[in-house]
């Protein structure tokens, strides 16, 4: 994907003495009683401040944090505890400022952070006089936050406009990286696990990825859906009956490609959806009116492991089973191990997914974990999304 780097722009002089507007995402937990309880996303923005702190920039970083109703700054809604963080972080003090649209001082070496971009007039709708007053506060705009590159908004889009300068931070240039490499250029076969509690809310990225991967392994209710519309019973368990034709078009779709959507061929089951329900392994031919598929079984787990260890690329998003229960984590726990022992180029993510990699302590074995959550999904299904698509532009015209 072509677009004009920030590193590049770094080492190439071109930052010094300039303005820089980093946009961030900091959106991190925080507490009824206003503390961080998790700081990975104030982290991993660091290094892009720290980039243009040492090219010799003045910057200013914003970041929305909850969802703030425009024109009113709650003390819930405020940036002022990752102000605090980032001061921390840096070693250097971080001033907070308020009613920033109009204008802002800082000076070369200095970093300003801009209060939650979310409580302007204007932001969500990315209304183009807001865009353009932003654009005049700098000479450089940085995007460097690809959980926010779904959206149209005035930081994430409309600023990118109107700078002189729109370019990708390390962050939002690593996930285009891993994207591209993933399915754009993958090395193959290509294999996705996409799993979920509903095929409805998967089911564009399922019907985009038919006609991409080698093999689409599918979990939780989203392979209950699947598996009725192989003629399987799957008794009580979470399932969508409207959407068994869609299941068919996919697996139809993968066939005609010579590919494939490998059912389970044994499943675990409850009759209760319980941490303490007694669990049963049982054929997938065996499963009773009364029982509730909670996991894959140890030989579809085993099965699923051996074509993992194959494949050229994996890209997974959504755990197998109801993991969070100790007797039904086997499917998932197996899935993740297999994706840290294989070599292909491995990318993953979605909340429950990092949930996962964070349980069975793989991080350093996969190569990609994305920060973004709805982006992460939009780019599975095909979609160019709106951040990558400004700057693309503006690549363009440089």
């Amino acid at each position: 994907m072509k677009i004009i780097r920030f590193k590049d722009l770094c080492e190439n002089g071109q930052v010094n003495g300039k303005r820089v507007f980093i946009r961030a995402d900091m959106n991190v937990p925080i507490d009824k009683d206003g503390q961080i309880t998790e700081d990975t996303r104030i982290k991993a923005s660091i290094p892009c401040i720290q980039m243009a702190l040492k090219a010799g920039a003045a910057v200013m970083v914003t970041s929305h944090l909850g969802r703030p109703t425009e024109g009113v700054l709650n003390k819930e809604d405020s940036l002022i505890n990752v102000s605090q963080r980032m001061s921390e972080l840096l070693g250097a003090q971080v001033e907070l400022r308020t009613d920033w649209i109009k204008g802002v001082s800082v000076k070369s070496g200095q970093v300003v952070l801009l209060e939650n971009c979310r409580t302007n007039v204007g932001e969500k709708k990315n209304d183009v006089a807001l865009a353009k007053q932003m654009a005049a506060l700098c000479d450089i705009y940085v995007n460097d936050a690809f959980g926010t590159a779904h959206r149209a908004e005035g930081t994430t889009y409309g600023i990118a406009e109107y700078a002189p300068i729109a370019c990708a931070g390390p962050l939002l240039s690593a996930e285009i990286d891993a994207i591209s490499k993933a399915l754009a250029n993958p090395k193959r076969p290509l294999v996705a696990i996409v799993a979920g509690s509903k095929v409805s809310t998967k089911l564009s990225i399922l019907e985009s990825l038919a006609d991409k991967v080698d093999q689409l392994i599918v979990g939780g209710g989203i392979a209950n859906t699947f598996l009725l519309a192989s003629g399987h019973s799957i008794g009580k368990s979470l399932a969508e009956p409207g959407l068994v034709d869609q299941a068919l078009a996919v697996m139809k779709t993968m066939k005609s490609r010579g590919a494939e959507v490998p059912l389970p061929t044994d499943v675990v089951v409850a009759k209760g959806f319980d941490a303490n329900s007694p669990a049963s392994i049982k054929s997938i031919q065996n499963v009773e009116d009364d029982d509730l598929i909670l996991d894959i079984g140890p030989n579809t787990a085993e099965s699923l492991s051996r074509q993992l260890l194959k494949a050229g690329t994996i890209v997974w998003n959504g755990p197998v089973g109801v993991f969070e229960f100790a007797a039904f984590e086997n499917g998932t726990k197996t899935i993740a191990q297999a994706i840290a022992a294989s070599k292909a180029f491995t990318l993953a993510g979605g909340g429950d997914t990092l949930a996962a990699i964070a349980k069975y302590g793989i991080e350093n074995n996969v190569d990609y974990i994305s920060t973004g959550g709805g982006a992460f999904l939009e780019v599975l299904e095909g979609k160019t999304l709106p951040a990558f698509e400004i700057l693309l532009k503006r690549a363009e015209h440089k």
